[in-house]
């Protein structure tokens, strides 16, 4: 490593600890509504492929039934 690239963790540390502080949190109501949203769109969603699951199946059921 050249002199420029030299490790020195107490710079690092403490410029980690900087971008830290830069960084805005969402508050616990943010947080609670995100995970409601997260939540409620999983459901929609494995509702909705299990629909198209189920049609797809009762399809290819119904086309081999026709050729068996």
């Amino acid at each position: 490593m050249s002199e420029k690239q030299s490790l020195d963790i107490g710079k690092f540390a403490a410029e980690v600890r900087q971008e830290a502080n830069k960084v805005t949190w969402p508050s616990r109501k943010e947080t609670g509504v995100t995970t409601g949203m997260v939540i409620w769109m999983v459901i929609i969603a494995s509702l909705f492929l299990f629909g198209v699951d189920f049609a797809v199946q009762h399809l290819v059921r119904g086309l081999l039934s026709l050729f068996s």
